[in-house]
């Protein structure tokens, strides 16, 4: 049975340790004192908030579904709904219906506003007949909305507004994203249709309950606070060198953490290996959860599971604030509101802070997508294998989906089906 070390307890360390376990003699070694990366919930008192990983769907996420049934974690019901104040609520509006959408009278004499609708429904029956007819053009998501002359109103109030908040990335970086994979994966989601949307769903008891059923089943093969310094390879195998100076020796190592930090770590890398890791960027983000309503939109019923908050009507370098209302997403009642905010432009107050916590987000540019079809190239090529949700789309399938793979390549069975390619 061969030894193999995994560096790295995200989604996808624990994935590969979860397919690999009793196939393999797996030790996992985590650089935190906790596990699960981004799947982090935060106690609030006796209420679990998810402030990193929040929600799943019944349509994009097989593997995670197979996983939580195996792992007999309960979901319940949640949704994407998503709202857009700007300027301190002197535009705002929510898709939830068309009440929402005209939350303010004056949207109705809006001529941009009007326009911003025309080009949401044609927006999606262009991007639809790209995809069906297999033209997606290869430029950046900036270009293509340059291109087919889409209003600085679709722009800067709806598209580059929710891609932000789907990604974590800036505004105005959005522009950057390769068309091709953008409009795939608003197709996959069910973004480009007003219905027969997937259903989306949260981790009853937070996301900490798949992540504290599978440390359970690792026991003391998940090393907490145990960061790996660096990682060489010979023909004796390879040499997993901890920070407190020991080193062990596995027949393979499985890299399931931030392309960066696996870069860094990898003492011998091949010119390839290099090449290829070095293409992914991460962006640093703070995520702040809070009980501050002032960073949701002003109007009540505009709140939305996904808030997207701006000082201008415009996309440029401002800064702006992606909230989430956890009270909707998780289902959490009573009167006091949980929001995690990410990069807020305006800080909450000190006394409505309950946690603040620093997450890397990959960047997705034309660069690191055309590097995720050179991935096999360097799998197993020399005892090292790679994963990660920026193998993907940097969502918690993605990050599951590329440990699959890596237990594919192990020769390992997977009993589960889904899109792992």
């Amino acid at each position: 049975m061969q030894r193999i070390a995994i560096v790295g307890s995200g989604i996808a360390g624990l994935g590969t340790a979860w397919l690999l376990d009793g196939k393999a003699e797996i030790t996992v070694f985590e650089a935190a004192n906790r596990a699960g990366g981004h799947a982090n919930t935060v106690m609030a008192g006796e209420q679990p908030v998810d402030t990193g990983f929040i929600v799943l769907n019944d349509r994009n996420y097989p593997f995670f579904e197979s996983l939580l049934a195996e792992l007999d974690v309960e979901t319940r019901a949640s949704d994407m709904s998503f709202a857009v104040s700007i300027g301190d609520g002197a535009i705002e509006w929510a898709g939830d219906s068309w009440r929402t959408l005209f939350a303010q009278k004056s949207r109705l004499f809006d001529q941009r506003h009007w326009r911003m609708i025309g080009d949401i429904l044609r927006f999606n029956r262009q991007a639809k007949q790209l995809i069906e007819t297999d033209a997606l053009p290869a430029i950046s998501l900036g270009e293509f909305l340059d291109r087919y002359n889409y209003s600085d109103a679709f722009a800067a109030r709806y598209l580059l507004p929710m891609a932000a908040a789907i990604w974590s990335t800036p505004t105005a970086d959005m522009r950057a994203f390769p068309v091709g994979a953008f409009l795939r994966f608003f197709d996959n989601h069910g973004l480009l249709e007003l219905s027969n949307r997937p259903q989306w769903k949260t981790i009853v008891g937070g996301s900490q309950r798949y992540v504290q059923a599978i440390a359970k089943r690792l026991g003391g093969r998940l090393r907490l606070a145990t960061p790996v310094a660096r990682v060489r390879r010979d023909e004796n195998g390879a040499h997993v060198t901890l920070a407190s100076g020991k080193t062990e020796t596995f027949d393979q190592v499985v890299f399931a953490c931030h392309a960066d930090q696996t870069r860094a770590m990898l003492d011998d890398a091949s010119a390839l290996e290099s090449s290829v890791l070095s293409a992914f960027r991460f962006q640093s983000n703070r995520a702040i959860l809070h009980s501050d309503i002032a960073l949701l939109p002003r109007r009540r019923r505009v709140w939305a599971a996904w808030n997207y908050l701006a000082d201008r009507d415009g996309v440029d370098n401002q800064r702006v604030t992606v909230s989430y209302w956890m009270n909707r997403l998780q289902s959490i009642a009573g009167e006091r509101q949980y929001v995690v905010s990410l990069n807020p432009r305006v800080e909450p107050k000190a006394r409505h802070v309950i946690r603040e916590i620093e997450y890397d987000h990959p960047v997705f540019d034309g660069e690191a997508i055309a590097a995720q079809g050179r991935l096999d190239e360097i799998q197993g090529a020399d005892r090292a294998w790679f994963c990660g949700a920026w193998c993907g789309y940097g969502f918690h399938e993605d990050g599951l989906a590329s440990a699959v793979r890596v237990a594919r390549g192990l020769d390992v069975d997977v009993p589960w089906s889904g899109r792992d390619g």
